[in-house]
């Protein structure tokens, strides 16, 4: 499923042919992806102006001129291209081969940009886990799938003493807590992973140990802070990663699995300097967690 970096970079990629452009026409080929369209979607969305894309966790927001709120979910396979300026070059042309059929083409988006050109956004979603709704703007934080969001893991609210105050009293493991989009919002697995061996914190110790008074608790916590906070920009600069079906919106794939120390790296040397240890693989609540047993404490 993609992650917070990976939605982050799709909404970076559309910006600029999306955001103030307004919407001439949508073309809805099924009637439901994981939960059935708004009733009048195309209707609702034609002749709407998108004022700003924004995201929420692994949400991707477009914001229209009648203060409504297009949520857009990726699921397990959903992405977006760009066609835009085929005839001319224009960015937004595929520069690698895609790996997906138009059948797979649900919805349509044909633009006017803000400096009147001509483009068209297609939303593709092979397994069809995705979702769009029509949210009411001023109603937005208190949806169902807004209202117990923690706080966002890219701003600088995320820090040592707020993770102490998440994580306090807790006793749930730390990958655990960490996934729990009630305390953080947008974190899933591969990026716990790699952030809890940035850290070197064991993802079996119980959450709550760290969330003491302790000088070491309390460097804990700014280190996973830091850590959690540098994954995942390291992660949106190197374009996200490709893992089965996640590419950018022109097609390109993301670069940041070549950079994963522990995740999907069973049996491989830990690339912590001067530790000799191997990276294991456990499951924990029904996912593969990666760690090294020999640095990570």
């Amino acid at each position: 499923m993609p992650e917070l970096p990976e939605v982050e970079t799709v909404r970076r990629g559309l910006q600029p042919v999306m955001e103030n452009a307004r919407i001439t026409n949508v073309l809805q080929r099924r009637p439901d992806l994981r939960f059935p369209f708004p009733q009048r979607f195309c209707e609702r969305l034609c002749g709407r102006s998108i004022t700003a894309l924004s995201r929420r966790a692994k949400y991707l927001l477009m914001h229209l001129d009648n203060s409504e709120v297009l949520v857009s979910h990726l699921g397990m396979s959903g992405s977006f291209r760009i066609d835009e300026g085929a005839a001319t070059g224009n960015p937004g042309n595929f520069s690698l081969p895609r790996n997906k059929t138009e059948a797979h083409d649900h919805v349509v988006f044909f633009l006017t940009t803000e400096d009147g050109a001509k483009a068209k956004v297609t939303y593709n979603d092979p397994r069809r886990f995705g979702f769009m709704l029509l949210v009411a703007g001023d109603g937005l934080a208190e949806h169902r799938f807004f209202a117990n969001l923690g706080i966002e893991p890219t701003g600088n609210a995320l820090n040592g003493e707020m993770i102490a105050t998440l994580f306090g009293g807790k006793k749930a493991p730390l990958k655990a807590a960490l996934l729990d989009q009630r305390l953080i919002a947008g974190l899933g697995n591969i990026y716990v992973c790699e952030a809890l061996w940035r850290a070197g914190l064991d993802p079996r110790r119980k959450a709550g140990t760290v969330a003491k008074s302790s000088a070491k608790a309390k460097a804990a916590c700014d280190g996973l802070a830091d850590a959690v906070r540098t994954v995942i920009s390291d992660a949106i600069e190197a374009g996200g990663s490709s893992l089965r079906d996640y590419v950018h919106t022109d097609g390109q794939l993301g670069y940041f699995q070549h950079r994963f120390n522990v995740y999907d790296r069973e049996g491989a040397p830990c690339a912590r300097p001067g530790c000799k240890g191997t990276i294991g693989r456990i499951v924990q609540s029904g996912r593969s967690t990666f760690f090294c047993p020999s640095c990570q404490r």
